[in-house]
């Protein structure tokens, strides 16, 4: 073979080589693809006008040059309206648009669990980058009807007035709302808290929310040590209109993922009031026509579409689930405003947190009378269900006469027993935040009230009496407390927690006379107990000795 015929034979034999490898990869040699490029020819607002980009769909990623993400939004004739994804201070007209094919999607999977990330999944807890399992689009279908089951399961709260009062299944929305101030924040995080060695997973979803507060926020799950099971999707209220928005959907897209893995997840969204505020501006920069209180006429679509993800799956799916509790805020009390009265009419009831209440020092401050929970009553264990009608019945009946005897009306004694019972309710009902109760002492104590055993107890005491109790039942029957969350209290299980109660109560150290006593609302109480009752002032407690309709 002559000497230049070994090269050509050599570039034959790679060029087979080559050839042969790529066959059995399955592939072909990577070719360039081409994508359609557009330009800036207007940018403000967090939103920018695209031209040159005919074939974009609503909905698609765009990224503009400089790593600038946006969504396109308003399709017109000759532009695009695309929401900015990031902040672009420097972004002028004249830059690349870049259209993607694809829609805006995010990472799921187990590497979310204990992070805190932003609205479209990058990380901003300072750790690694998050290594997916999948990305899910952000704007996905909700569950067909037919792959859904009834809410029967409960999701414990561990604060005493929702579980009693207006509980939650697992599966259901539940809406918090009421004024600024007023503790709703601190529900949520008290339901989040609760959820430790239950195997529910848990998503907080900030929106436009102070720094600050996302921080707090923050601080408090890792002091409890929720954030093993909980991840956080920020979007403060320094990010662009883009991402607030977008958080909620994001946050739900990545709950899903375990929702169809058969696991219970709670969502938290704090809260759709500055969600909606957000489509507002949005939707005002875009020049869609404004309805009512000048938000866009889809707004309820807007939310719809996000809380109907929210439901308990069919066995047949997985009977995994996923529990929303989005919480809006109220201005000056007024739940009939635009997205309030919208949210109520989307979700399954309402917690209101009461302004008047929280002034009066009642933490959590619910109104009993305007909260409901129209399926949550169908997922309470027996064993609680059976305790707190009864305490139920009893408070209204007491919110109803307390009204009146504030007015010096003469009450007869049955109703002024209401009255004793419903002001000894409202105090075991209290509780601090981030100090959430198992569901066991919680049937305890509710059981304890319905026997009357408090009814001798002074209001003021009553807190005192209940710590007392709860600590003796933990360390005298701690498996009986945790029986019950799985079968009611048989006469002789319920004789037990009461008598370990009145040792508890008996135990209770004198309190010593003070100066004041005869003023004081503990004596006075003691003397409404005994048959004489006292004109209340805002707290509920009596102002003064006299019976019944007497001025002091």
């Amino acid at each position: 073979m002559e000497a230049k015929a070994i090269p050509s034979v050599l570039e034959a034999a790679l060029t087979r080589a080559l050839s042969a490898t790529e066959r059995a990869r399955g592939r072909r040699p990577a070719e360039p693809v081409a994508r359609p490029v557009g330009t800036v020819v207007q940018a403000g607002d967090g939103v920018a006008r695209i031209s040159g980009l005919p074939r974009v769909k609503s909905g698609e990623l765009l990224e503009i040059e400089g790593g600038i993400s946006a969504l396109a939004l308003d399709l017109e004739p000759d532009t695009i309206n695309a929401v900015l994804l990031d902040r672009a201070p420097a972004l002028r007209a004249g830059a690349l648009v870049e259209a993607t094919g694809k829609v805006v999607q995010v990472p799921v999977g187990e590497d979310l669990i204990g992070r805190v990330v932003d609205a479209i999944g990058r990380p901003l807890d300072d750790g690694p980058p998050v290594v997916p399992s999948a990305y899910y689009p952000v704007e996905r279908e909700a569950t067909p009807i037919i792959q859904r089951a009834p809410v029967s399961r409960p999701l414990q709260t561990g604060v005493k007035a929702v579980d009693a009062l207006v509980p939650i299944g697992r599966g259901q929305r539940e809406l918090i709302l009421g004024d600024r101030q007023t503790g709703k924040t601190a529900i949520a995080v008290d339901a989040v808290l609760n959820q430790r060695g239950t195997g529910v997973l848990c998503f907080y979803v900030v929106i436009g929310q102070r720094a600050t507060a996302v921080a707090q926020l923050i601080a408090t799950l890792r002091r409890h040590g929720a954030m093993e099971y909980t991840t956080v999707v920020a979007a403060s209220g320094d990010e662009p209109a883009g991402m607030r928005y977008m958080a909620p959907y994001a946050a739900t897209s990545m709950a899903e993922y375990f929702m169809e893995r058969g696991r219970d997840v709670l969502i938290v969204y704090d809260d759709l009031t500055k969600h909606a505020e957000s489509y507002r501006e949005l939707s005002l920069v875009l020049r869609r026509p404004p309805a009512r209180e000048a938000y866009p006429g889809d707004i309820f679509y807007a939310h719809a579409r996000l809380l109907e993800r929210a439901t308990q799956l069919s066995e047949a799916r997985g009977g995994g689930s996923l529990t929303a509790i989005p919480i809006a805020e109220t201005q000056a009390e007024d739940i009939s405003a635009y997205v309030p009265t919208n949210l109520i009419s989307i979700t399954d009831g309402q917690i209101y947190v009461s302004t008047e209440q929280f002034q009066q020092g009642i933490r959590p401050a619910l109104d009993a009378g305007t909260s409901v929970s129209r399926v949550g009553g169908k997922s309470q264990v027996a064993a609680y269900r059976a305790v707190a009608a009864q305490m139920r019945l009893e408070y209204s009946q007491f919110e109803e006469l307390e009204f009146f005897s504030r007015l010096g009306t003469r009450l007869d004694a049955v109703s002024e027993q209401i009255i004793r019972r419903g002001r000894r309710i409202r105090e075991v009902l209290k509780q601090p935040p981030e100090a959430p109760v198992p569901v066991g002492e919680q049937i305890a104590l509710l059981t304890v009230l319905n026997e009357g055993l408090l009814d001798a107890v002074e209001v003021e005491r009553v807190a005192e009496a209940e710590a007392a109790m709860r600590a003796l039942w933990r360390a005298e029957v701690p498996r009986l407390l945790e029986q019950v969350a799985d079968e009611p209290w048989d006469e002789r299980e319920k004789e037990t927690i009461l008598t370990v109660a009145r040792r508890a109560l008996a135990a209770l150290p004198e309190r010593v006379p003070s100066r004041r006593a005869a003023g004081a609302p503990g004596a006075l109480e003691a003397a409404g107990d005994a048959g004489a009752s006292g004109t209340p002032d805002a707290s509920g407690a009596p102002r003064g000795p006299g019976t019944a309709g007497e001025r002091p």
